[in-house]
């Protein structure tokens, strides 16, 4: 049995959750694909996919190995990578997965320019809000906020972010602009979800929470919540990587700016094992270097007294 094959074979039956379309994809032959996964059961001594006529699923033990698995082909793919000379010159397949605002804001303008550049480099591209889990679902790189788990993964932080209070010119016309937090209580909020629980986000400000309040509306996606500020809904708490462009020019504006407080860092994370393969650094490189040019802009952008 080549083992390696075999692993290849069952991580993307796993992925894909179906012995026919991994054969599609893997442009086997069903019979190979099944003869491939009965082997490695069998070597192994353990059920690793239970199978009905509808779906196939992982056993316990297959979810276990399965991560081993990913983690293995990912360092066979690194040396074969650097045996090749493919750390100088990147090439092949990147999955990516990035924060729907950051990828329609900032990644698709400069996106031209980077494939340019790396015409060799293919990119599948992920745009969610939700935290994936980048083996299970065979991720390369991802951009993320926050605190970065588990430690089998490789952070880079690459950007800080600020918490502001944003609404449109038309809602502080009608409304009036709050003095202090505590003055948000008598305004119609709008709130976000967060991606790793699914709770509405509490507000903050310099020093912990701010007051308890009630939302007006709660979205699920940053996008959605800026539109409906910037319509003139209710003010709205985000970071200002994702109203940055907006509150320069004009069609946004801040509030209670001197309580600001940190937002989330963002960081370029990948699984430990993808280190160092060129294909990685080049787009780690670019994604960090668009965040760059995106806070010096907003500098520029910041009125001075």
């Amino acid at each position: 049995m080549d083992r390696l094959h075999a692993m290849r074979v069952f991580s993307r039956v796993a992925r894909l959750g179906s012995f026919a379309r991994a054969a599609d994809h893997l442009e086997l032959s069903r019979a190979a694909v099944s003869e491939a996964v009965a082997a490695l059961e069998q070597h192994l001594g353990v059920r690793l996919l239970t199978r009905t006529t509808r779906k196939v699923t992982l056993t316990a033990e297959g979810t276990d190995y399965l991560e081993r698995c990913q983690r293995i082909l990912a360092e066979v793919e690194a040396a074969e990578e650097a045996v090749r000379g493919a750390h100088l010159k990147p090439q092949g397949m990147l999955r990516v997965d990035v924060p729907t605002a950051f990828g329609r804001g900032l990644l698709l303008p400069a996106l031209p320019q980077f494939m340019k550049r790396y015409p060799d480099l293919k990119l599948d591209l992920r745009f969610n809000d939700r935290v994936v889990d980048l083996v299970a679902e065979q991720i390369d790189v991802a951009i993320r906020a926050g605190t970065v788990r588990p430690k089998t993964y490789v952070a880079r932080r690459i950007a800080t972010t600020r918490r502001v209070i944003i609404g449109s010119p038309a809602y502080f016309a009608a409304h009036g602009r709050p003095q202090r937090p505590e003055d948000l209580v008598h305004h119609t909020l709008l709130g976000i979800t967060s991606g790793a629980t699914g709770r509405p986000v509490e507000l903050h400000f310099r020093g912990g929470h701010g007051p308890r309040v009630e939302f007006a509306a709660i979205f699920n996606l940053a996008e959605a919540q800026l539109a409906a500020a910037l319509a003139g809904a209710g003010l709205a708490q985000t970071i200002d990587l994702l109203a940055g462009e907006l509150i320069a020019r004009g069609r946004l504006e801040t509030v209670l700016d001197d309580y600001v407080g940190d937002g989330p860092p963002l960081s370029i994370v990948f699984p430990a094992a993808a280190r160092g393969t060129a294909r990685l650094r080049v787009f780690a490189d670019f994604a960090e270097g668009l965040l760059l040019r995106w806070r010096e802009g907003l500098a520029r952008a910041a009125p001075r007294d």
